[in-house]
This record gives structure tokens, sequence and C-alpha cells, in this order.
């Protein structure tokens, strides 16, 4: 595969995911706010709090870590459970009656399922960028970092790599925590439930 038609599969994706993690959820959110739909209120949620390590991944990027490689599959794996997981959230938006925000929603879930999924299988080639410096500062790998540094320099031109990339440790430190936290304490009291017991 020629450099120019990676680039443009790189670039292709990064525009993907602003749509089906950022755009669309976002406007979701506020629809189902709108129309007051507690159970996709919930779930969609979980779901920003499920897909911020997608932003995590962003700031790796730019701070120049391998394992950033990691990160952005881990995500793409995260978000399909994140969607689907929960028994009494599906329970409760299967309940609602049909109507244009249950269809849109349905399909973004679906959507969204279907590109995290392509996302993994296309990122295995990639995951040798984790784990080898050598690889990493190839073209192959490096391709990947063009999107997160052109949103560096839109949104953070006066802050450095270093200072960006230290941002993204912290994140990750505290989005493993709280995942920690979830798998070792709340998944076993509340199994496939969403709501606090």
């Amino acid at each position: 595969m020629s450099q120019e038609l990676l680039r443009s599969l790189v670039w292709m994706d990064y525009r993907l995911a602003v749509v089906f993690t950022v755009i669309l959820p976002l406007v979701l959110l506020i629809w189902a706010l709108f129309k007051r739909v507690e159970a996709m209120q919930r779930l969609l949620i979980i779901y920003w709090r499920v897909s911020s390590l997608l932003a995590i991944t962003v700031y790796l990027m730019i701070g120049g870590f391998p394992f950033s490689f990691l990160t952005s599959v881990m995500a793409r794996v995260l978000i399909p459970i994140g969607l689907w997981f929960w028994a009494d959230i599906n329970e409760e938006i299967d309940d609602q009656p049909r109507n244009q925000l249950k269809l849109a929603f349905t399909s973004w879930r679906w959507a969204t399922t279907v590109y995290c999924v392509l996302g993994v299988i296309a990122s295995i080639p990639f995951l040798q960028c984790a784990f080898s410096r050598e690889a990493f500062t190839t073209p192959f790998c490096q391709v990947w970092l063009d999107p997160p540094f052109g949103f560096k320099n839109a949104f953070h031109p006066n802050y450095t790599p270093g200072f960006l990339g230290f941002l993204g440790i912290a994140g990750l430190i505290i989005y493993l925590l709280y995942l920690g936290h979830f798998v070792i304490f709340r998944l076993a009291r509340q199994g496939r439930t969403a709501m606090e017991q």
C-alpha cells in the first residue's frame, strides 16, 4: 500500500471517528435530554465515560508514546461493550415506543459497533508500532500521528507535545483506576445492571 493511500485512509478513519464517536452521540444525548428518555441518557453517559479513552489516546499520540496504539485498540473494544452490556438499559430501550429518536439511537449503536469492530481488525497490522520503538518511528506508524498533531495545532498551539502527552498519561491513569474499580467492585456487585444498588 502506498504511503499516500495509507495517509488518506488514516484521515478518513479520524473523520469517521469524529462523526460516530463525538458528533452523533452528542446530538443523541441532547435529543434524549430534550425528550426525557432516561435509559438513553444513562447509556450515553456511560458511553462518554468509556469513549474518553479515545481522547486520551489522541493526547498520548501527541506525546509520542508508542503504547497509544494499544489504547486506541482498547477503546474500540470497550466502546461496543459499553453500548450493549447493560441488560436493564437494553430492556428499557427495547420497551420505548417506535419513534425517530429510537430509530436514530439504535442505528447509531449498530453503526458505531460495526465501525469499532472494523477499526480493531484494521489496527492489527499497526500493533507492531506499540511494541517496537524502531517500528514506531517508521512512516508506516508515524502517519497515525498526523491527525493528532492537526488537533494540537488547532486547539493547543501554545502547548508542547510533552505537556499534552503528560495530560494523556494523567488521563490514562485516572481512566485505568476507574475501570479497575468498576471491574473489581461494581461489576461483581451489580452484574449487568447499570442502576446503582
